[in-house]
């Protein structure tokens, strides 16, 4: 059976790009931080006659991504396919003029050294296999700066360039490589339900656009599956983009 390994199985699309894949067949490695939620996801797979292990690593050091490759590869072996979009509930958006070389070292660990490790790990199989993808999904604020939006957008800018470089190398040996930036609140996500909470104990929170977690990872399933345009921005008519 093919095998997918989500990097960052979260309660939002991480979980989502999960079910999405099971229902094509694929065995799943889930890998994330909290060990209670990964389990709880691969238990629902499993009981849906479904592959699943769950693989507790953090992300947040480029160095730690090899031994945690190991331990995919022993619950699985090599992945076909990667979909990495870890989600770290310190990471949050700061006036650039506020922005320290600390905060701004971990994100871009987060975001970008450690895909990179994570690919370096994992491409060569891919090469080898003559197939493969490599699926991200990340804010809008990777597309352009704006006046109080830094903190994660300049690393996972640093992430687009780096696989848009990636995809243009590797796509005719048939290594797809995708990416999803959406400007949207992501349904059933982290900051969702703590918007929801938030208004159910009378925060007035302005409205915000919502796009359901299950419909990004169909998109992220077809971009790959038709072959169609390897960058999507959702919504299509997004403020980030000037």
């Amino acid at each position: 059976m093919p095998v997918i390994a989500v990097f960052g199985a979260g309660p939002g699309l991480g979980s989502a790009v999960a079910r999405r894949y099971a229902r094509e067949g694929y065995d799943i490695v889930l890998i994330g931080r909290r060990p209670e939620p990964l389990q709880a996801l691969a238990a629902e797979l499993t009981d849906q006659g479904v592959t699943a292990h769950a693989v507790t690593g953090d992300l947040s050091d480029p160095a730690g991504v090899g031994e945690l490759a190991a331990r995919v590869r022993a619950a699985a072996g090599e992945p076909d396919v990667i979909y990495y979009a870890p989600v770290s509930s310190e990471v949050a958006f700061v006036p650039a003029a506020q922005q320290s070389a600390e905060t701004a070292q971990q994100i871009t660990n987060l975001l970008y050294f450690s895909l990179v490790a994570v690919v370096q790990e994992f491409l060569p199989h891919m090469l080898a296999a003559g197939g493969g993808a490599i699926l991200t999904a990340q804010g809008a604020s990777a597309l352009a700066g704006l006046p109080g939006m830094s903190g994660p957008g300049p690393a996972a800018a640093a992430q687009r360039n780096y696989l848009q470089s990636l995809a243009t190398e590797v796509g005719g040996q048939g290594v797809f490589v995708g990416r999803l930036y959406i400007s949207s609140i992501i349904g059933g996500s982290a900051i969702d339900q703590r918007m929801q909470a938030a208004r159910a104990a009378g925060v007035a929170i302005p409205p915000s656009a919502v796009t359901p977690a299950g419909e990004l990872a169909d998109r992220l399933w077809s971009m790959r599956a038709a072959s169609g345009p390897n960058e999507e921005v959702v919504p299509e008519a997004n403020p980030f983009v000037r």
